[in-house]
């Protein structure tokens, strides 16, 4: 029997494979009226099969992502004849080493490592078998943070769980997400469709004020993560609230709950409204037909009650704020454009070795303007920020003007139905004039597990989500900061401020 005909007959054990999604109404069940409870518990109570006693809970998945290395565990557990049960929950794509080279698709060699290569006919195999594979020739495939709620894969009141850590974007759109799900849990999670998993407390941070002149959602995030610290969501789901996300677009919302694992809170989310629903209204995976009323019924009864009390209140204003940067090597190591590096002495007792320890990585010194340091890359692109609202900035602050000498500049969206509409608009002309990379969808640089890094020595701004030592490249330094910021320090040659530079003034 040949390979790809034993693994057909393997699949399911009796379990009839269902083309993948069709005909899905969404998945929240509403239960009996309860006074006072959350988004959070809304979701997670009608998911449990079982209570483990306490606080931790059997509870049925509505999607699992399959990161990179999945497959090989799909394959795996075929080839001992175990079964997947409900091979319609999941979907996988192959982000993390693919390339992001317009070359890939002639130079599969480019996709690094054997295994990885083997996607690219794993991805047909999978959707044989009732999983939904989106291989580098699909014309959904990118980021999986992206390709879920681009895709409508993703929808409120569903539980999502992931391998990846940045699981928690897909709370945005109103669920339950957290990342992880790798190894022995994914084993479990294609065997049965279930996760074992303790609730967490509920944490609601409220974002008040209005947003100045090119402060975006990276800068709330960065923001929030620098006032709360890189531990200040540990053990938590955070619901964001207030009327500055209200008054946010859907995109902006992913790049909120995409780094609200980069304060240790593996869950994000945002209450489903009008805006969540015609963002979602029409994608493929979308409830079809009579299907949608049903749902909206449904994911209308979602948000947190107004009685509600959770077990902490965080209350942000975003009035005064400005573009943020990060200075060190993780995400609260964070100042405003005006501000200085800080000095170690002014930390707080206990904390001094680690601020002097970034900085000595980071080669900054203390009391220094944080604007003017010279960079040597730029990096636009990620699950954090690729999408369509932020090519757009991006587009609107290079427009006209030339990468600086010497700096190495790259553009890559999230996936590929926004590269197309981005194209379609005419942004990637805008980008090459300038001096960008116009490249493939990928995680790319902002992990470089793929052969794509920022160069050992060289210092970059990037949009996406992590600056410890090493992530972008071995001795590489990275400073984060939102896509105008990331675009404006292209143009500069240095970290500036995007609104001086938009006002024409000197930066």
């Amino acid at each position: 029997m040949k390979r790809r005909d034993f693994l057909k007959a393997s699949v399911g054990a009796g379990v009839a494979v269902s083309t993948p999604f069709a005909g899905s109404s969404g998945v929240f069940v509403p239960l009996s009226p309860q006074e006072g409870r959350t988004l959070y518990d809304k979701i997670w109570d009608s998911h449990v099969v079982a209570n483990l006693g306490g606080d931790t809970d059997l509870l049925a998945i509505d999607r699992n992502i399959i990161m990179d290395g999945g497959p090989g565990s799909v394959m795996g557990l075929l080839e001992e004849r175990l079964t997947i049960a409900h091979p319609e929950l999941h979907w996988t794509v192959c982000d993390h080493y693919v390339s992001t080279s317009p070359n890939r698709y002639t130079n599969r060699s480019l996709n690094i490592g054997s295994t990885h290569e083997d996607f690219v006919t794993y991805a047909e195999e999978l959707r044989e078998m009732g999983i939904q594979a989106f291989g580098i020739d699909d014309p959904q495939f990118g980021i999986q943070h992206v390709v879920g709620p681009e895709t409508g894969l993703t929808q409120p009141g569903m539980l999502v769980v992931g391998g990846d850590s940045h699981t928690a974007t897909h709370g945005a759109m109103g669920c339950v997400s957290w990342g992880g799900s790798g190894g022995a849990g994914l084993r479990n999670v294609l065997r049965t469709g279930t996760v074992i998993r303790t609730r967490a407390k509920r944490m609601r941070i409220t974002i008040e004020g209005t947003l100045g002149p090119w402060v975006r959602a990276k800068d709330v995030s960065l923001y929030v993560i620098g006032q709360l610290g890189a531990a200040g969501g540990n053990g938590y789901a955070v619901e964001y609230a207030g009327p500055v996300v209200r008054a946010m677009s859907m995109d902006s919302r992913l790049t909120l709950c995409n780094l609200n694992i980069e304060m240790s809170s593996t869950t994000g989310m945002v209450a489903p409204d009008d805006t969540t629903y015609e963002y979602l209204a029409g994608r493929e995976f979308a409830p079809p037909g009579p299907y949608w009323d049903q749902a909206l019924r449904s994911w209308r009864s979602l948000p947190s009650d107004p009685d509600v009390v959770f077990d902490r209140e965080e209350t942000i204003d975003m009035s005064s704020v400005e573009p943020q940067v990060t200075w060190g090597v993780n995400s609260e190591h964070v100042v405003g454009i005006s501000e200085r590096v800080p000095d170690p002495d002014d930390a707080p007792a206990g904390y001094r070795e680690s601020v002097q320890a970034a900085l000595d990585y980071t080669g900054l010194t203390p009391g220094n303007p944080i604007a003017g340091t010279p960079i040597d890359e730029v990096f636009i692109g990620s699950c954090t920020e690729s999408r369509i609202d932020d090519l757009r900035a991006a587009a609107e602050v290079v427009a006209g003007r030339q990468v600086a000498p010497n700096v190495i500049a790259w553009v890559i969206a999230g996936a590929m139905p926004i590269k197309r509409q981005a194209e379609a608009e005419g942004l990637d002309r805008i980008f090459t004039e300038a001096g960008f990379e116009w490249r493939e969808p990928g995680c790319s640089k902002c992990i470089g597990m793929n052969g794509e890094h920022v160069a050992p020595g060289n210092r970059a701004v990037s949009n996406s989500n992590r600056n410890f030592i090493g992530r972008q490249g071995r001795d590489s330094i990275t400073h984060l900061a939102s896509t105008p910021m990331a675009a404006a320090a292209a143009i500069a040659g240095r970290i500036v401020d995007v609104r001086r530079l938009m006002q024409g003034e000197p930066v």
